[in-house]
């Protein structure tokens, strides 16, 4: 992926040597480590929060926030490459959103290290990058671009960036209304049914990556057919399915919150190949 010299997004908050503040809402579009705790709480009966506890000091974390765990060089490679992606995500989405008669309202890149409490509450690198609608940003524990290399077996810089278009994907529909409309039908649903709908809703954000994808090539010719492997390869390896068979050795098709493999690599390949946001609507779609 050529993105060195790439125009670099301003709307981004550096807190990877501190920890921020703020409310209480859901928080979408994390949850890779979240997911695994909540597969382990099912199965031994456990609270989910104590086990959430003792992986935070497993991991060396703590209400306090932390160090990132990579190099100091790296950390700067990552924030540069993530500012270049963000600012993609804006060239794509404000046209799309003038076609329709909106006004898209860039949301802001926060970095940070171990800990952080966002405007939806306190969350950790351990559960993997996050939106929250209550204040409009996105999270990414800078240690996340290694563990997706090492822990999920998805390297390259496209698989990163489609990390980041997927939660941008979540702000693309918190602006379209569809976040807080969703956030409504859970109120009144089962546990079941609502895993259901966030399931739906993450496909949707992964379709949004797609979209991204889409656009960013035409303006930028800066992909190559492994990029797009990449990205693909990404959308499997943090699967529903594939999580819960690396944790417990088989699936359990009532608590995925994100989606197979099969089903995130088959929406971001609809919005990488149709570009055409139209053709998003998973909610009322079979896979």
């Amino acid at each position: 992926m050529d993105w060195q010299g790439q125009r670099e997004s301003t709307n981004i908050d550096d807190e990877s040597g501190s920890t921020g503040s703020g409310g209480r809402r859901t928080l979408v579009g994390g949850g890779l480590g979240l997911i695994l705790v909540i597969i382990i709480s099912l199965i031994t009966g456990r609270n989910p929060l104590q086990l959430m506890q003792q992986l935070q000091q497993t991991n060396g974390t703590s209400a306090s926030g932390g160090t990132c765990p990579t190099s100091e060089s790296q950390n700067e490679v990552s924030k540069k490459f993530s500012k270049v992606i963000l600012a993609s995500t804006e060239d794509v989405w404000t046209p799309l959103f003038q076609q329709m008669g909106k006004q898209y309202t860039a949301p802001t890149l926060t970095f940070f290290c171990s800990t952080i409490t966002s405007g939806c509450g306190q969350a950790s690198a351990s559960s993997g990058p996050f939106y929250c609608p209550a204040d409009q940003k996105a999270y990414i524990d800078l240690s996340f671009y290694t563990e997706l290399k090492n822990r999920f077996n998805a390297p390259g810089d496209f698989a990163m960036a489609y990390v980041i278009a997927h939660e941008i994907g979540h702000h693309v529909q918190y602006l379209l209304g569809i976040s807080d409309k969703v956030e409504r039908m859970r109120r009144n649903m089962s546990e079941i049914d609502a895993n259901r709908l966030s399931v739906k809703v993450e496909l949707q954000a992964d379709f949004f990556a797609g979209v991204w994808a889409y656009h960013a090539e035409k303006m930028k010719n800066w992909t190559k057919t492994s990029d797009i492997e990449a990205a693909l390869n990404a959308a499997h390896a943090i699967g529903d399915d594939n999580l819960q068979k690396q944790a417990q050795g088989y699936i359990v098709p009532d608590a995925f919150t994100h989606g197979t493999s099969a089903q995130r690599m088959y929406w971001f390949k609809k919005g990488y190949e149709t570009g055409d946001m139209n053709q998003g609507d998973t909610f009322n779609s079979e896979m």
